[in-house]
This record gives C-alpha cells, sequence and structure tokens, in this order.
C-alpha cells in the first residue's frame, strides 16, 4: 500500500515538473510573440496613415477588428464545446441573453475601448511611433491610481518612485518633441500634436479605468476570458458602429466601408484582433516582471525601426527619457510573490480590446 502511495506520488510530481516545464516554454514564446506584436501593430499603424493617397477610415477598421474578435473567440469556445453548434449556440444565448444582467456589466469597459481604440489610431496618426510607445507607457500610472482608489490595492515605496521616474521619463521625451516640432512640421503638414498628445493621454486614463473595471468584473464571475471577449465584441461592434455613423456616415455612403483598404490595412486589423488573443495566452502564462522585459524591448524596436521606416532622429533627450520609461517599467513590475499579479489589468488595453 505504501509503495503504491510512493509510485503515485512520484508520478504526480514527473507530471508537475512535465507541465511546468510546458508552460515555461509557453510563457517565453508568448513573450516574445508580445514583443513583436506590440511594436509591429504601432509601426503598421502610424505607416498606413501617413500614407499618401486615400485613407481608410479608421471608424471601419475598429469595427472589423471587433468582429475578427468575436469570431475568434466563438471558434474558440466551438472548439472547446468539442465542435457541437448546438452545445455552442446554447451556452451563448445563456450567457449573453438569459444573463443580460451579467452582459450588461460589459458595456462600460466596451465602451471605453471602443473609444480607445479610435483615439490609438489618432493618437499614432499625429506622433512617431517611438514618442507614442513612450508616451502610452502612463497607462501604467493611471492603472495603479485606479487600482488604489477601486481596488484598494497598496504599492510599494519601489514602485511609486518608479511611477515619478515614469513622469520624468515621458516629460523629458515631450520636452524633446517639442523643441523639434516646428521642424517636424514642416516635414508633415498633416500632422498635428497636440492633438495627437492629447489623444495618448485621453486613452491612457480610459485603459487606466477600464482595465481596473474589468478586473473587478472578473473577479466576481466565473465566466470564461472568451465569453467575456464575444460579451465585449458585441458591444464594441454596436458601439463602433454608432462611432462610425456619427464621424465618418455621410462619407462611408458614399465611398463604401472597405474605401481605401488595401493589404497593409488588413494585415492592421488582423494584427490588432491577434493582439488580445496573444494576452490572453501571456495572462495565463507569464508573470509580470517577464511581461515588464517584454514591454521595455517592445519600446527599443519601435524605436529602431522608427529609424530606419519613418527617418526618426533620436537624440540625448529622447534616449534619456525612454531609459528612464524602461527602468520605471522594470522597477514597477512586482517579482512574482510579492504582490498579487497585476498583469491582468496592465495589459488589458494595449491593443483596446481584451481582456482578462
Amino acid at each position: 500500500m505504501s509503495a503504491g502511495n510512493h509510485k503515485q506520488a512520484g508520478e504526480e510530481r514527473t507530471g508537475s515538473r512535465s507541465q511546468s516545464e510546458v508552460n515555461r516554454r509557453l510563457k517565453y514564446i508568448s513573450l516574445a510573440v508580445l514583443v513583436v506584436q506590440n511594436a509591429s501593430l504601432i509601426l503598421s499603424i502610424r505607416y498606413v496613415r501617413t500614407l499618401p493617397g486615400d485613407r481608410f477610415f479608421a471608424t471601419s477598421a475598429v469595427v472589423m477588428a471587433e468582429v475578427l474578435k468575436v469570431l475568434t473567440c466563438t471558434l474558440i469556445i466551438l472548439i472547446e464545446k468539442r465542435c457541437s453548434v448546438k452545445e455552442t449556440a446554447l451556452f451563448l444565448v445563456d450567457s449573453i441573453v438569459f444573463q443580460y444582467k451579467d452582459t450588461l456589466k460589459l458595456a462600460v469597459p466596451s465602451l471605453i475601448y471602443t473609444l480607445q481604440n479610435n483615439l490609438q489610431y489618432i493618437a499614432i496618426s499625429n506622433l512617431p511611433a517611438a514618442t507614442f510607445q513612450v508616451t502610452y507607457q502612463l497607462k501604467i500610472l493611471t492603472t495603479a491610481l485606479f487600482s488604489v482608489l477601486m481596488l484598494r490595492k497598496s504599492l510599494s515605496k519601489v514602485q511609486w518612485v518608479s511611477l515619478l521616474l515614469l513622469f520624468a521619463g515621458v516629460a523629458i521625451v515631450q520636452v524633446q518633441q517639442e523643441g523639434g516640432k516646428e521642424s517636424s512640421l514642416s516635414n508633415s503638414s498633416s500632422q498635428n500634436y497636440t492633438v495627437g498628445l492629447v489623444a495618448v493621454v485621453i486613452s491612457c486614463l480610459s485603459s487606466g479605468f477600464a482595465g481596473v473595471y474589468f478586473e473587478k468584473i472578473l473577479k466576481g464571475s466565473a465566466a470564461s476570458v472568451w465569453m467575456r471577449n464575444v460579451q465585449l465584441g458585441l458591444f464594441g461592434m454596436a458601439l463602433g458602429m454608432l462611432g462610425l455613423w456619427w464621424n465618418d456616415g455621410t462619407a462611408i455612403a458614399e465611398r463604401g466601408f472597405l474605401f481605401g483598404y488595401t493589404g497593409m490595412v488588413w494585415c492592421v486589423i488582423f494584427n490588432q484582433a491577434f493582439g488580445g488573443l496573444l494576452v490572453a495566452v501571456v495572462v495565463k502564462y507569464a508573470d509580470n516582471i517577464l511581461k515588464g522585459f517584454a514591454t521595455s524591448f517592445s519600446i527599443i524596436v519601435s524605436t529602431v525601426a522608427s529609424i530606419h521606416l519613418f527617418g526618426f532622429h533620436v537624440d540625448l533627450l529622447f534616449t534619456v527619457g525612454a531609459g528612464l520609461v524602461i527602468g520605471a517599467v522594470y522597477m514597477y513590475t512586482p517579482p512574482a510573490g510579492r504582490v498579487e499579479t497585476m498583469l491582468s489589468y496592465l495589459l488589458k488595453s494595449d491593443d483596446g480590446w481584451l481582456v482578462f
């Protein structure tokens, strides 16, 4: 009897180690892909929005991304239900229609994420990609503030210091950008630095609030990430269509919903939709400190790429500012086990739609 128990315990330990190794590999793979996806999304959006000629409607791209996310998450749920269409349909109807009060809770973050998606296009269209990427790290500050106010979470002294460094780094970047504002405008008269800055600040505020609000919802519910994304996506499509009609309704009626769409535009839309699924994988397998490295490295990647793709000039001030932001991101990210992981709401709004 004792020998049998020892054998079973040994098998459990072996299985545990094997599963741990699989999770470790998935962690690093997902983080590596996250770096590429995060940097490529910012660069590709800026690229397609700054090309000469007919521009696609950003509002239509937001709606298309929501459609793709809903379809993808529905497909994942179908697979989880062993490809039973009937069972999947009944599950969706029960979760969305019969539990309508629970569904309505997603209206608030969905509205904010839809707004944020549109703001992201505006910001990237009016700011250099590297400047946007660094400035957008203010979402960490807003997330921290809202988590303290709404979730009563406490931050360590090191984390508060890191937030001050974050402010300093972003301020330096803004000083550098303001100093080169006139010269940049002469090269790109269609860009408005002030509009881009306002858009990214509002996006950061919405990111922090929506992320923490959604975390509160998830902690009080047993619904899966995929089901939550379907609910978010349905609201996102409805709100996105409303925004599309309000902002570009007349123009789209004249030119068509897919006006200005090219292969590159479709790549951006698929990339944005894929980002939400990727974040879900990162939330499941990665820890927060590695996410910090991934976020920091994506800034470096987008900065280096901006030099070659858009002629972005990196001077000493920008280097110092970006370095402070990267250092602040690293300091703010708590080691595993020190505080409850904040990865779920730090990542939610990177592409404006998920979350966890």
